[in-house]
């Protein structure tokens, strides 16, 4: 009997030993007997790789066309010490391309076609809040500087076409006006002026993001336009594109005409006139210093590519 006591007594440390070989070791406790010990294997937290998450900025509020800029602006002052490059309003809004189809949308005639009267653009909502903005990276913020200083805003007057080329890639083709083929009287200059638009090259030299109105004809304010359907409306808030040409600063601008239907012809004081919703897409890709060239090209090619001769509207040949 003793005998078997002694055997079960054997067995039973034995089950005990055994049951205790697969325990985990303590990571704080390691077996120096184990040459793969799991504290070995064990990676500190701090040393995994995590894809980096991309910076958002969020609108806290409804943002109108009203104070756009002066939020756009805030942002750009509260991101740009966080990031390895010069963040600006241009940069931001190329990373978020669709804050420029939404400002495109606040258009006179594109809300018009929808049934909607817009009596005054600036109340537009064009941030909502909890919409969220890309703060880019490095890579990305530095690819669309570099974007930028490779842009060129090219018009041909003849032609009545304003383009925009990155490294040679058309990126956009716009219809314009341009400036009348004589000369008349303007108070904003006291002199008699030639209307017609210069040609040279040139750059961006000011973005007015708050323009006033003035007659150049007359030298006064308003602040009022009529438009094409002939409803009144505020004038809107877009801003207006000064070019530098051959050096001269000649007052030839960029900038919405709220009556398209004078795109196609020459029919302005010497600036080149676009639609509201293009005059923001061009904004967005002519910041400061952008290049800037104004032909006077009668032969181009269409789209078969064969020469068509366009009319000589200047009568410079």
């Amino acid at each position: 009997m003793i005998k078997l006591n002694v055997i079960i007594f054997h067995v039973f440390v034995l089950l005990i030993v055994s049951c205790n070989v697969n325990r985990p070791i303590s990571a704080e406790n390691p077996s120096a007997e184990n040459p793969l010990s799991v504290q070995q294997h064990l990676v500190p937290k701090n040393s995994i790789p995590k894809k980096a998450k991309p910076t958002m900025a969020y609108v806290d509020r409804d943002i109108t066309v009203s104070n756009y800029f002066d939020f756009m602006d805030g942002l750009v002052k509260k991101y740009d010490s966080i990031v390895p490059y010069a963040l600006t309003e241009h940069v931001l809004v190329r990373a978020n391309p669709w804050i420029m189809d939404t400002l495109a949308n606040t258009d006179y005639y594109r809300q018009m076609a929808k049934d909607s009267f817009v009596y005054d653009q600036r109340k537009m909502i064009v941030l909502r809040s909890n919409d969220s903005l890309l703060i880019p990276d490095a890579e990305t913020g530095q690819q669309l500087i570099k974007d930028m200083e490779n842009t060129l805003i090219d018009i041909n007057i003849p032609e009545y076409k304003l383009r925009i080329y990155q490294d040679s890639l058309l990126l956009f083709t716009f219809p314009i006006r341009v400036g009348q083929d004589r000369k008349r009287y303007l108070a904003m200059g006291d002199r008699v002026t030639d209307l017609r638009t210069k040609t040279g090259k040139g750059k961006i030299v000011r973005l007015e993001r708050n323009p006033s109105f003035y007659n150049p004809v007359t030298g006064k304010r308003f602040y009022v336009t009529r438009r094409d359907d002939k409803k009144t409306t505020i004038m809107p808030k877009i801003p207006w594109i000064e070019t530098e040409i051959n050096g001269i600063r000649n007052g030839q601008m960029i900038h919405p005409t709220t009556n398209p239907e004078t795109l196609g012809k020459a029919s302005s004081n010497g600036c080149i006139g676009v639609t509201e919703a293009d005059a923001w897409i061009i904004y967005y890709h002519a910041p400061l210093n952008t290049a800037v060239q104004i032909r006077y090209d009668l032969d181009i090619l269409d789209e078969n590519g064969e020469i068509q001769k366009l009319k000589d509207i200047y009568n410079y040949q």
